[in-house]
Order: structure tokens, then C-alpha cells, then sequence
């Protein structure tokens, strides 16, 4: 039996995706979508937002990026 079933491989690709969308949102979203997309732009925007504004605690305001991101990546936004 091969390890690698197509439900395997997407398991896999979305676990992958969510761990990224925690750590660089605004990258997972453009490596679902494959292209630059207003998805990517909002999510970048809210990711910048934290950093610029919150520094080394970008992770509070930079939550609801991390949130759109995951929306996006498991296909609600």
C-alpha cells in the first residue's frame, strides 16, 4: 500500500500550511492561493500592522491575521 494516497498528501499539505500560517501568515496564504491576491494583501496588511505598531508583542494585534489566515487556508474566507 503506497504512503502516499491523495487524502494522505493534503492532510499533510494543510497541516503544513496552518503550522505557516501561525508563524508568516501573509506566506501561507500566498502559497494556498499560488498568486498575490487581495487575500494576500489582507493579510499582510494585518500582519505589518502588529509588528509596526507592537514590536516584539506582534503576535496580540497580529492575531486576527493569523486568524484570516487559517479562514483562508481551510477554504471559510
Amino acid at each position: 500500500m503506497a504512503l502516499k494516497e491523495q487524502g494522505y498528501e493534503t492532510d499533510t499539505n494543510t497541516f503544513l500550511l496552518l503550522i505557516l500560517a501561525i508563524l508568516l501568515p501573509p506566506l501561507a496564504v500566498y502559497l494556498h492561493q499560488g498568486e498575490i491576491n487581495t487575500k494576500f494583501w489582507i493579510t499582510l496588511i494585518l500582519w505589518l500592522l502588529g509588528w509596526v505598531f507592537w514590536g516584539a508583542l506582534a503576535w496580540v494585534p497580529a492575531l486576527p491575521a493569523i486568524i484570516y489566515a487559517i479562514l483562508v487556508i481551510l477554504g471559510s474566507a
